[in-house]
This record gives C-alpha cells, sequence and structure tokens, in this order.
C-alpha cells in the first residue's frame, strides 16, 4: 500500500502527466474540433481516418484525455493528504522549543542579556512579538518561560489550496465536456428559430455590420430577442466577445454573411438610339421579367459577387464580398434565347452581351439587394462556474504561497545567577531578509531593556 501511494504521490508522475497533458492541449488547439468527417478528408488526406479513431477530433471529450486528467487528480490528492496532517499539526499544535542548541542552530538568531526579572522580561517579549502580529504560546517551568510566536500561518496551506483549485478545475472541465455541447446556426432579420436542446425561441430582430475607412469589417452586431412561451423575456445586441447569455446558455456572434441565392437584382435597360428610355428593371435570381413595349424577356442566370476568371478560364468568385458583382443574363423572345452574356455593377459601360442580332438594347447592373445573415455560435457549459471558481482557489493559493509565508520566533527566557537571559530564533521560508531585519527591530528592542 505504501509503494502505491508513493507512486500516485510523485512528483515525476505529476510533472510527466502535465507534460502529455499539455501537448494534448496543445493538439487539440491545433486541430479543429468536431467537424464532420469530409472536412478532416479535406484537411488532412489519409492521416484524417488515425486522427478519428484516436479521438483527436473531439480530444476534449476522450476517454484517454479523461484519463490522463483522473490520474493527475489521484496524484494531486493523493500528494495532498499525505502532507496535510503534518501542516495542520504545525498550525494548531505548534512544537514549543525547550532546548538553547536547536535555537542556536537556527540561521537566524541571537542572546540578549536583561537585568529585569522573568516575568517582567517575557510580559515585554510577548508585548513586542504581538505588535508585530504574532500570535504567541508560551510554558512556564523553573527559572525558565519557552516563548513560540508565529504570524502568515494561513501561508502553510498555500500549495494545497493550489492544489485544491485545480482539482475543481478539471472537475469543471469535466462537467463540461459530459454535459456541454457547442453548435452553430444562421439566422436572418425577423426570422425566428426553435434554439437546440432548449423550450424558447430566439428571434434576431436586427443585424450590423461596421466598417472601417479602408473597407474592412470592424464589427458585427446582432439584436437577438428571447422568447419563452409565446413572450419576449430579453433582448440584447451581442458582438465579438459580448455574448448573450439566457438559463446557462451563451450565443456568440461568430460570423456574418449575404445570401446571394434569394437576391433581387435591379437591371436598366436602355435603347442605344435613345438613352433616356430607361425600363428599371427589378429581377429574382433564376426568374424572367418582361421588358415594356417590348415581346421580349430578361433572366438573371448567374450572380457572382467577386468575379475572376481561373486558370482554366471558367467564372469564379475570388470571395463572398461583392468587390466586383456581376450577372449573368439571358434574354428571350418568344421562347427563344436571343442574347445572353455578364454584365458588371462597377463597369457599366463593358458588358460581354453575345447576340445572334443587333438587339439595339445596352444593360446596367444598378443595384443589388440581397439579405444579410448572422452567424450564431451556441454553446452551454455546465462546469464554467467550477472553473472560475478553481481558477480564485488557484490564484489564492497562488498568492499565499508566494507573498504571504508563515514566520516563526521561537525564544527561551531563562533566569541565572541573578539576570536573564533571552535565546531567540526565527524561521521563514522566504523573504528572509525582510524577516531577519523584523527580527534584529524586536530584539534590539528587548536588549534596550538592560
Amino acid at each position: 500500500m505504501k509503494s502505491v501511494i508513493r507512486f500516485f504521490s510523485s512528483v515525476k508522475l505529476a510533472i510527466l502527466l502535465l507534460i502529455l497533458i499539455t501537448v494534448a492541449s496543445i493538439l487539440g488547439t491545433l486541430i479543429p474540433q468536431h467537424r464532420s468527417q469530409p472536412e478532416y478528408a479535406a484537411m488532412y488526406g489519409q492521416l484524417s481516418n488515425i486522427l478519428i479513431k484516436l479521438q483527436f477530433t473531439r480530444l476534449y471529450q476522450s476517454w484517454w484525455y479523461a484519463f490522463l486528467l483522473l490520474l493527475f487528480s489521484i496524484n494531486i490528492s493523493i500528494c495532498t493528504l499525505t502532507r496535510i496532517t503534518h501542516k495542520l499539526k504545525r498550525a494548531f499544535h505548534p512544537t514549543i522549543e525547550k532546548e538553547k542548541k536547536r535555537i542556536q542552530a537556527l540561521k537566524i538568531h541571537k542572546a540578549v542579556k536583561s537585568k529585569d526579572s522573568l516575568e517582567s522580561l517575557s510580559d515585554s517579549v510577548r508585548t513586542r512579538l504581538s505588535a508585530k502580529g504574532y500570535k504567541v504560546r508560551s510554558e512556564s517551568a523553573e527559572n525558565a518561560v519557552f516563548l513560540t510566536a508565529r504570524k502568515r500561518t494561513l501561508g502553510l496551506f498555500g500549495s494545497d489550496i493550489v492544489h485544491l483549485g485545480l482539482l475543481v478545475i478539471i472537475a469543471g472541465g469535466l462537467i463540461s465536456s459530459l454535459g456541454g455541447f457547442r453548435t452553430s446556426f444562421t439566422i436572418f432579420e425577423g426570422e425566428v428559430l426553435d434554439v437546440p436542446r432548449t423550450d424558447f425561441r430566439l428571434r434576431m430582430d436586427k443585424f450590423e455590420t461596421e466598417f472601417y475607412p479602408s473597407g474592412s469589417v470592424k464589427d458585427w452586431k446582432s439584436t437577438l430577442t428571447v422568447i419563452e412561451n409565446g413572450h419576449a423575456v430579453l433582448t440584447e445586441t451581442i458582438e465579438v466577445n459580448h455574448p448573450l447569455s439566457y438559463r446557462g446558455f451563451v450565443f456568440y456572434q461568430s460570423r456574418y454573411g449575404t445570401d446571394w441565392k434569394n437576391m433581387t437584382l435591379e437591371i436598366w435597360v436602355k435603347k442605344k438610339k435613345d438613352s433616356a428610355d430607361v425600363d428599371k428593371l427589378k429581377i429574382k435570381l433564376g426568374r424572367r421579367v418582361k421588358l415594356k413595349d417590348k415581346d421580349m424577356e430578361i433572366a438573371a442566370v448567374r450572380f457572382v459577387p467577386d468575379f475572376g476568371i481561373d486558370a482554366d478560364n471558367q467564372v469564379v468568385t475570388r470571395s463572398m464580398e461583392p468587390n466586383n458583382p456581376a450577372v449573368f443574363i439571358n434574354g428571350y423572345k418568344k421562347k427563344e434565347k436571343v442574347f445572353s452574356g455578364w454584365i458588371f455593377a462597377k463597369y457599366p459601360d463593358f458588358d460581354r452581351i453575345h447576340s445572334g442580332a443587333e438587339n439595339g438594347l445596352s444593360f446596367q447592373l444598378k443595384g443589388i439587394e440581397a439579405p444579410q445573415f448572422s452567424g450564431i455560435q451556441m454553446a452551454k457549459d455546465p462546469g464554467v462556474n467550477f472553473v472560475w471558481v478553481g481558477c480564485g482557489f488557484l490564484m489564492f493559493g497562488l498568492f499565499i504561497a508566494f507573498f504571504w509565508t508563515p514566520r516563526e520566533v521561537k525564544c527561551i527566557i531563562e533566569k541565572h545567577k541573578g539576570k536573564t537571559e533571552i535565546f531567540a530564533g526565527g524561521i521563514a521560508a522566504k523573504n528572509r531578509d525582510e524577516f531577519q531585519s523584523e527580527f534584529m527591530q524586536i530584539t534590539e528592542g528587548i536588549g534596550r531593556l538592560q
């Protein structure tokens, strides 16, 4: 049994587990989590099958990652429990030193003589130690008084509080990995969606995109309303790093986009001989619209927001932003296609219309109306409060471990041949220079009693 305890309380085991957990967590950050198999195949090729089988694609829910955390928790717990009894004894039942040799063996020590009585001098020592914040315990014997003074005793448990914080954080992480989930969805202005795994709904009242003067995106903002039992209960505007929280569910602004499939195009059709004669058409993508005073129809066949030509001389869009919008149109006369080609919003005088016969018309893409959608990421982390509490314990434990270290002063006061002599020594684990200065102030004050 002792060998098992010795193994699980080993510092070497703790370091090994920390290295393994750190490396695994780095991989979990580098490898996107919870994607589809085709996405992993596109990113990693044949390696994707190995990553999926080894659960690197859902690392924080994998059995082996949970097993590493369990071993680390056992290591921390046993390490703490094997040391806590000794620390509690030191804190609540300190040893009162009665041998001068032990005090003189301390790195910080001093001997002081006085003509005062034993009782008077011991009272003065207690007073000076108490003034410095020390709690004093004492025992008396014939012609001797033994004192032990301590302060900042809580600092003894700094490492144990750190261990407790780590255990609470691990517990919170495991609770989130087992009981939490993440999902993403898109929502349009005015749309109301049933929120997955809940009994309430979400409506997007407004979506707006802010841009820098250069034209790049500055921020996305979505005004969301939570609807429960048919009533609006909460309305809040979310943006990047400012999510909406409701009943343990958190909604983040993750992206935005434009629905180019449900757009409306404004196309102006002019007569080349009379540019004042303009036919302003509103066309849905994939629909046909008749020209006025003409036995002709126009259809918007294909739209690309950022027109480009690839290496195979094929039309592609270079991005989903309307940097160079273009639409491919067909013209029909009595159900027969008579022309087709591309027209461009930013280059109204440039088109690629191909026609079997001159039709006397010119075409301009004057406007584009497309609904924008907001990309929302939804998360539920039931262990997040545990994580925050654990972080609080962790920071508090580190603080008292480094900045609230215990200090102890031991004194033997003896009366010998009409004189009283004090043997004092001090112990401090850290900040010894500061403690030595405090110790010298205490003993010098005693020395002035001579």
